[in-house]
């Protein structure tokens, strides 16, 4: 069947390749379908129980997603006429915002005091309104004295404010939603911006880090692919000394990754961050099948051999590798497919098709093309062998030293992985030059930040919120939250229920306290919801029944361990003082705190089953059990040597790291499947001693495999220079752990080679294997030599 493809790929090669490329247009054409969905939801399947718990409390209350403007004067003085004029206008035109529900600000904060027997409801800033001195004293006194407003709206100092914009995207085109918000939000802040020089507005919110996730995945794509495709290029040309073998092989690569994505566009996926990344893997992975058959076929050229037939010896021998170690590949990507996060699904699916794409492109198409594009190479002894040689001679000659030297290095590594911590922070997704992550930190360092959390106390009784007992337990939380280290506000009806009290009584501090009468805590809150103007009721703390309350605390960015630790002691306070209150915590960084802990487990499973499939196959094609398990060292051993590099360079996993084992696994194969495909071939077919078999995996695949490593390690590191954190640190863990493997590869497995197989005599290759393996002899020749 082998021989019957390689012969049609060497006849017909015109024919190959139309044939070739008109089905990567048909499966590239899907790619029309592919959109990019920007929502923070898509990190989490349907069935994740922080998911389901944040939507169900976002159907009670109303919906808490925001664009954040955040104001802050040159001169740090937001309480001036012109500035609060500023943000009046800020606000009337913030209702503008497509999906807007509701706008506030300082300016129309709803400000409550008693008037004889009146009660006063009206914004703090009127429109028209003449702002003397004694005015402006007034409003800033309101507004650094009102709890709804410090660090909210406001700073202690009032040298900066906040327009928060709340939004209920519709969710039925999330592909064009968050960029029509985006869009109408960035006029208004140049709006403003160009009218007043002297004043800085950045832009925060829930909204804005949607659109960032998906802004820094097209910059990537714009930027990262072709970069990655640059250094791919450079690279060979400059290792393989071959134009027309580079050319094919970025042939290779683009059809590769055309047609993934375009299958993907067929299967109704759609691009989020982590998975608009599989182009740049897909990249590096299609160069490696490419550079094994084109290094094969050189080195047969130089010893005088016809492009033809050093085409298709070069098939016969990499097939079985090449195959062995696409498949394995796909394995370890299609092992995301345990991942609790669909992007790390989808990105793990795409990844695995490209890859098998590449096998089958680079056993058709890509000799095809070396077929029709003329390929020079001289005839003369490589350079290349002699560094080959030498390494292979000072890994022999020290088995006996690296074996226990590597052993030692490669445990004190691993010893460094538990030590990780099992950790994000939701704000550090993003590299410092994205304009959301500036804004956010500034907002984090000047008033709040940008975490929350939404807490729902329900009393398990309609009206039940105006019970004394539940007001009671309503305020010492609030009281008790606002003392954590962590909290920078608290949204709590119990300010409101307090305000509203010393206002019915005259303004009298004294009654600054929650009512102690159901009855009158009724008609407060009745009193105060129909003074309200419209889009600036309580919906957002109240459920319909008003059996249950939301309160929203805003607490410093912290990591997901940090606050998961929160909502324990959250829920432990609960337990100590109010055991009969129905408490649910949730919030969008919470669901992601708890996501990288379950990706972990889930991704366990997934790593475990990918070993045993990956065992079986590597059992089956190397016929022998014991080399299928001395394998699975090298194989394994760099992912936690990796992992335990990793503790020294940061220390911290979250979710995007979760996955780089799985990822790696099939990666890592590549490098343990092609020496000892030539160790054994030379034991086997060669009866050569351990020691010269080893030299002979050396002079043979030696080359091809540092050269792959490095076109890898300097792809992967291109994507390290993502500003999406997920994607960055996922490249730089990725590069380190395959530059291990070859590490590995060529100074631990060796002398474990060595050492294990010493003294044994392994079987030949049956008749029929021996004769379709007859061609390697003439690649072999020299390499024997060389050992030698």
């Amino acid at each position: 069947m082998k021989e019957k493809l390689f012969s049609t790929v060497i006849k017909h090669p015109v024919w190959v390749a139309l044939l070739s490329i008109l089905l990567i247009v048909g499966a590239a054409y899907g790619g029309k379908n592919l959109v990019f969905k920007s929502d923070y939801r898509v990190f989490f399947s349907e069935d994740n129980p922080q998911l389901l718990a944040y939507e169900a409390m976002q159907n009670i209350y109303n919906k808490s997603d925001n664009a954040s403007f955040v104001i802050a004067p040159a001169d740090g003085d937001v309480f001036t006429p012109e500035r609060l004029e500023m943000i009046r206008q800020i606000t009337e035109d913030a209702w503008q915002i497509p999906y807007s529900t509701r706008v506030d600000s300082i300016t129309n904060f709803q400000h409550t005091w008693a008037e004889e027997d009146d009660m006063i409801v009206e914004d703090l800033v009127l429109e028209g309104a003449v702002l003397d001195q004694a005015a402006l004293d007034r409003v800033r006194q309101v507004a650094v004295n009102e709890p709804l407003l410090l660090n909210n709206q406001i700073s202690k100092t009032g040298h900066v404010a906040v327009v928060n914009v709340t939004v209920r995207l519709p969710g039925i085109d999330p592909v064009t939603e968050v960029p029509e918000v985006v869009t109408k939000v960035r006029e208004i802040q140049q709006k403003y911006m160009q009218a007043n020089p002297d004043i800085s507005i950045q832009l925060s919110g829930i909204v804005m880090m949607n659109n960032s996730f998906a802004e820094s995945s097209l910059q990537d794509n714009a930027t990262l692919v072709p970069g990655m495709f640059l250094v791919v290029i450079i690279a060979m040309v400059l290792l393989l000394r071959s134009f027309t073998g580079t050319l094919s092989t970025v042939l290779i690569v683009a059809t590769s990754i055309a047609g993934a994505m375009g299958l993907a566009g067929w299967a109704g996926l759609f691009l989020t961050g982590p998975s608009a990344s599989a182009p740049t893997m897909i990249l590096t992975l299609a160069v490696a099948d490419c550079i094994h058959i084109l290094s094969t076929m050189k080195y047969e050229m130089r010893l005088g051999v016809a492009k033809r037939e050093a085409i298709l010896d070069s098939l016969r021998v990499n097939f079985q590798p090449i195959l062995l170690t696409s498949v394995t590949t796909a394995i370890g990507f299609m092992s995301m497919n345990f991942s609790d996060s669909p992007p790390f699904r989808d990105l793990g699916n795409i990844v695995a098709v490209g890859v098998m794409l590449a096998f089958i492109l680079s056993v058709t198409l890509f000799p095809a093309l070396l077929m029709i594009l003329p390929v020079r190479v001289k005839v003369r002894k490589e350079e290349e062998r002699d560094s080959m040689r030498s390494l292979a001679g000072f890994v022999t000659n020290n088995r006996r030293v690296l074996l226990p030297v590597m052993t030692v290095i490669m445990a004190s590594l691993i010893v460094f992985l538990p030590q990780n911590k099992l950790n994000d922070d939701f704000v550090k997704y993003f590299d410092e030059s994205v304009p959301f992550r500036q804004a956010t930190d500034f907002m984090q360092d000047n008033l709040s930040g940008m975490t929350q959390l939404e807490i729902s106390l329900g009393s398990g009784e309609s009206s039940g919120i105006n019970d004394p007992a539940y007001l009671k337990v309503l305020g010492e939380f609030s009281a008790w939250l606002r003392e954590q280290p962590e909290t920078d506000h608290v949204n709590t009806l119990s300010d409101t229920l307090m305000r509203l009290n010393k206002n019915m009584h005259a303004d009298d501090e004294s009654y600054y306290r929650l009512p102690d009468d159901r009855e009158l805590s009724a008609q407060y809150l009745l009193l105060y919801e129909m003074s309200l103007p419209y889009g600036l009721d309580l919906n957002n703390q109240l459920n319909v029944d008003k059996s249950a309350t939301r309160i929203i605390a805003t607490m410093t960015n912290m990591s997901s361990n940090e606050l998961i630790q929160v909502e324990r002691r959250i829920q432990g306070w609960f337990i100590a003082n109010a055991p009969d209150i129905e408490v649910e915590v949730t919030g969008p960084n919470l669901m992601f705190a708890h996501i990288g802990q379950r990706n972990i487990q889930s991704m366990l499973s997934g790593i475990a089953m990918a070993l045993v499939l990956i065992s079986i196959l590597l059992g089956f094609a190397l016929r022998s059990v014991r080399f299928g398990l001395i394998s699975l060292i090298p194989n394994l051993a760099p992912a936690a040597m990796g992992f335990g590099v990793w503790f020294l360079i940061d220390g911290q996993v979250g979710l995007g790291l979760s996955v780089v084992a799985g990822m790696t696994l099939g990666i890592v194969v590549d490098d343990t499947v092609h020496f000892l495909s030539k160790y054994l071939h030379a034991r086997r077919n060669k009866q050569a001693d351990p020691e010269a078999a080893v030299r002979y995996a050396f002079g043979s695949v030696g080359r091809a495999l540092w050269i792959t490593t490095f076109v890898l390690v300097a792809g992967f590191m291109v994507l390290s220079l993502s500003s999406f954190k997920l994607n960055a640190d996922m490249g730089l863990l990725t590069a380190v752990t395959i530059l291990i493997a070859l590490i590995v590869d060529f100074f631990f497995l060796p002398p474990l080679l060595m050492k294990l197989d010493a003294g044994r005599v392994e079987a030949p290759v049956d008749a029929a294997e021996k004769e379709s393996e007859t061609v390697t002899a003439t690649v072999t020749a020299g390499e024997q030599h060389a050992s030698n």
